[in-house]
């Protein structure tokens, strides 16, 4: 299914799954609000899924891998060989992601979009673009045909998820050097100064900081991205894994599934979504707050509120994770607790 296909399917909410389910809401055994966000949150899956008692059972995260040129500008603390030894530390359960996949009952699948090595193994999915992006700080990232394609091969990942099933969906990343070009990404589309959106990613000093700032401001005056068209932005200033992650978000939407976006990079991503398919906003989660500087700006143009704020910079969708045990929590209740006529409770109101 091409890019515009999948970005046609996209429908609004389920108005009238949502008015049931808060009407359930209000009429369940607790003081109506009392469960705050809880109760916003499965009204929101019961509109994206058109179920006024959604559940959330086979949940998925799919942690994304990419490189990138512009590490050559000193942007990160770690060396790219990091992303292809992290890539395999995720197929071998040894990486935050897998334990914290494993605590919430989520399945974890890893996908090659662009790492600088080649990798061969089973359980890594390869939709490999190419051997990592150019530097976005001399240059354009990729070519938009590259674009397109890190976007549909995203789609095709969450495509294949769903035949296996699939109720939510969680964004992860891997690569070295991301956060720069996902703060590139946050600069272009918020209009944003590159200062106000740069932080340290993997813990650079002052210096490497201000390196990474340097870096946007030149992928921005050296590219010119435009900011009403989120190909050109991706394949200007973008990642691949940055690319596969919005292709994956629009395939979710599409099929009507909840996307919890993790971190710095995944909001990224949902930026570059949301700019392709304005209607995909309403079907995202804000896991949580990320350390990076500019994550909340990136957060306040999504219009979306984070439900966590754990001081998380990692990644990997580790954040998102986390949330959807929440997401899972919140159907639950609409579901399973018990209205006052069921329980033979008075309601005072």
């Amino acid at each position: 299914m091409s890019l515009q296909e999948i970005i046609s399917k996209i429908q609004p909410l389920d108005e009238a799954a949502m008015e049931a389910a808060r009407i359930r809401q209000d009429d369940l055994t607790k003081p109506r609000g009392s469960l705050g966000q809880l109760e916003d949150l499965s009204v929101q899956i019961a509109g994206i899924t058109g179920e006024e008692r959604p559940k959330i059972v086979h949940k998925v995260v799919t942690t994304m891998a990419g490189d990138h040129g512009v590490v050559a500008e000193g942007v990160s603390a770690y060396p790219s060989e990091v992303t292809p030894q992290m890539v395999m530390n995720f197929v071998f359960g040894g990486a935050a992601i897998n334990v914290l996949a494993k605590h919430v009952g989520a399945r974890v699948t890893v996908v090659d979009m662009g790492v600088a090595s080649e990798i061969d193994h089973p359980d890594v999915l390869n939709k490999k673009v190419a051997l990592g992006t150019d530097n976005i700080a001399k240059g354009p990232a990729m070519t938009r045909a590259q674009a397109i394609q890190a976007l549909e091969a995203g789609a095709h990942v969450v495509k294949a998820e769903l035949e296996k099933g699939l109720d939510i969906l969680a964004t992860g990343d891997m690569g070295i050097g991301n956060t720069t070009p996902s703060a590139a990404i946050a600069a272009v589309i918020t209009g944003r100064s590159p200062a106000d959106i740069v932080g340290r990613g993997t813990g650079v000093d002052d210096e490497g900081l201000q390196r990474k700032i340097n870096a946007v401001k030149n992928a921005l005056e050296v590219n010119q991205p435009d900011a009403k068209d989120g190909i050109d932005i991706l394949a200007k200033v973008g990642g691949f894994e940055i690319g596969g992650l919005a292709g994956a978000v629009l395939a979710a939407v599409a099929h009507r599934k909840p996307v919890v976006i993790d971190g710095f990079i995944s909001t990224a991503a949902a930026m570059i979504a949301v700019s392709l398919a304005p209607q995909a906003r309403d079907y995202l989660i804000s896991a949580h707050r990320s350390q990076e500087l500019g994550h909340q700006i990136m957060l306040e143009w999504l219009g979306l509120e984070p439900l966590l704020d754990l001081q998380l910079r990692l990644g990997e969708g580790t954040g998102a994770v986390l949330a959807i045990s929440l997401v899972e929590g919140a159907c639950k209740i609409l579901d399973e607790m018990a209205t006052f006529s069921e329980a033979g409770v008075s309601d005072k109101e």
